[in-house]
């Protein structure tokens, strides 16, 4: 809903999303938006343009201030409403990716919630281990869009999550080379935007995790579920007879530290966010249909995976 920067992923509108909104309820389908809408900085913009730097994470949280969020949540809802002629629980299911405001967004997805829409939201592991106040200026392996927001934000995405008004967890992976990331200058303002973090979801969640008492069902349910769901996988997110052998063998007591010779990494060890970080909870072997294609930091020689279809 605002420019991402590339010409091939092209920013839509709220008519483009009515339209869509329409075919998706034929079949069946949700519509997953990035919820931000670009709007006017005023008075930071100016600051921005003037003496704040580049270099300096605060500079590049004001240039998408959590009101574009509030913004484009309020939108979505108001237009999927308008598409549910028959009543809250008809029409396209609408679900808001990578959620990173705490506050007047999700209150707004709340009470969308408890008007019987067919809403769901999630939120992203940087969202909860990082905070604002933690990213050293010139730090670009910290860029992502929505920003980190602050400390007070963590702990209300996390108050939350707990709490079942967040859904569901994605990792909103974003890998790139480091020259896209700026390090030599550090310029916030220009780098690229996006995490590394798909390999580190797990242990990420867990480590964070364990001083708000969250379980192994718990994570279950954020990472394998309800996603499996909300894809239409009838056949995945559970270990049961006849669902596909999609498992992850992991030991949550181990510790382990990121580094540079952490067998996880193919390439570009030190662009994720996460180096250097104390974990809890180190992934053995990964299965996909009862294949086995990691193991203690060896990937499979071939690919087993095959298309998957919303059923």
């Amino acid at each position: 809903m605002c420019p991402s920067g590339i010409n091939d992923f092209p920013m839509t509108n709220s008519s483009h999303i009515k339209e869509g909104l329409h075919v998706l309820a034929k079949y069946k389908r949700p519509l997953l938006v990035h919820a931000e809408v670009q709007q006017e900085l005023g008075g930071d913009l100016e600051m921005i343009n003037g003496a704040d730097s580049p270099r300096s994470y605060s500079t590049y949280l004001k240039t998408r201030p959590s009101s574009w969020e509030q913004a484009a949540v309020r939108e979505l809802l108001t237009v999927t409403k308008d598409t549910r002629t028959g009543g809250p629980a008809e029409g396209a299911h609408l679900h808001i990716v990578h959620l990173a405001d705490a506050r007047s967004s999700l209150e707004l997805i709340k009470e969308a919630k408890g008007s019987g829409d067919s809403v769901t939201v999630e939120t992203c592991p940087h969202y909860l281990a990082f905070s604002a106040e933690e990213i050293p200026d010139g730090d670009t392996r910290f860029k992502c869009a929505p920003p980190i927001r602050d400390a007070e934000n963590k702990e209300k995405l996390w108050k939350a999550l707990m709490d079942g008004d967040i859904d569901m967890l994605s990792s909103d992976h974003s890998p790139t080379v480091p020259e896209l990331k700026l390090f030599n200058d550090g310029d916030f303002l220009r780098a690229w935007g996006g995490i590394s973090s798909l390999q580190f979801v797990l242990p990420v969640t867990w480590s964070h995790g364990l001083k708000y008492g969250i379980n192994l069902n718990q994570l279950s349910s954020w990472w394998s579920e309800k996603p499996a769901k909300l894809a239409g996988q009838d056949l995945k997110g559970a270990i049961a007879v006849g669902y596909h052998a999609d498992i992850v063998v992991w030991e949550p007591e181990v510790e382990f530290e990121l580094d540079d010779n952490h067998p996880v990494y193919l390439k570009h060890p030190k662009i994720s966010a996460y180096m250097g970080s104390k974990l809890s909870g180190k992934v053995l072997a990964t299965f996909v249909r009862g294949n086995l294609v990691f193991k203690e930091g060896k990937h499979a020689p071939a690919a087993c995976g095959a298309t998957i279809l919303a059923t």
